[in-house]
């Protein structure tokens, strides 16, 4: 699956366009992916650990390594103030 992403850099997001469709479709992927976003917020938050999120702008399918700051129902917030919407989102690793 990686090599279907392209990594970019956490600066290049604020620049990306995200269509409102969710890439995933079945309910246990989005419930995982909650789930997956959560925990990496508690990594960021307590032990600052980078992880890498897999997901699709209106053009191709990205990645970035960063620590998570913030997640609301729709968002997750990185430094900076840079967000990707959750729908937007493949899986957080």
């Amino acid at each position: 699956m990686n090599n279907e992403f392209q990594l970019i850099d956490k600066e290049a997001i604020s620049t990306l366009n995200f269509p409102a469709i969710d890439v995933l479709e079945e309910k246990e992927a989005i419930i995982q992916r909650k789930n997956d976003l959560d925990r990496a917020l508690s990594l960021g938050n307590l032990e600052h650990v980078k992880i890498k999120i897999f997901f699709e702008d209106d053009i191709s399918k990205k990645a970035v390594e960063t620590t998570i700051w913030g997640v609301t129902d729709s968002r997750v917030i990185l430094k900076q103030g840079v967000v990707i919407p959750v729908n937007r989102i493949h899986k957080i690793v």
